[in-house]
């Protein structure tokens, strides 16, 4: 079964590229540097953050429908970033160097079913809740912070 992954848009983060320290602050984003081992992974381009990068840490709800199961997590963003990831049948890199929760909804945004797996062995999981007729998209997760990682849809 084809799929599409997709990162979040850079227009719902321009307003904050080229803030300051001060005015991020207000708005409970913190800027950091990315380093060699920071492992910082970006939702817009969907890679981890190269050394000298500069990403902005902030909350983000990914799962804003009026249920049970709205929802929002700290998230990174690249700053400056302009260019989102989609693509057809492809495991972006930062998704597959971890451990992910996929979490498969239904039209009516209600969780339908999740499944634990290995970022290399995504695609699997992605066809096992796709299979299921009531899905209607996937949302990827780090398993081990938690946080929001990327939309999965049919293609």
């Amino acid at each position: 079964m084809s799929f599409r992954v997709t990162g979040l848009s850079p227009d719902l983060f321009k307003p904050l590229f080229g803030l300051g320290e001060a005015d991020l602050a207000r708005q409970g984003v913190i800027r950091f540097r990315a380093t060699e081992a920071s492992g910082m992974p970006d939702r817009i381009e969907l890679r981890d953050a190269r050394p000298g990068e500069d990403v902005l840490l902030l909350n983000y709800v990914h799962q804003p429908a009026d249920t049970p199961y709205r929802a929002s997590h700290a998230i990174f963003v690249l700053e400056g970033e302009s260019h989102r990831y989609e693509a057809v049948d492809a495991i972006p890199p930062a998704l597959r160097a971890r451990m992910l929760s996929l979490r498969g909804f239904g039209q009516d945004n209600m969780l339908v079913d999740a499944m634990l797996t290995d970022g290399r062995e995504a695609e699997i999981a992605i066809e096992r809740l796709m299979a299921l007729p009531s899905v209607a998209y996937i949302q990827a997760h780090y398993a081990t912070f938690g946080c929001y990682a990327a939309r999965i849809d049919r293609n």
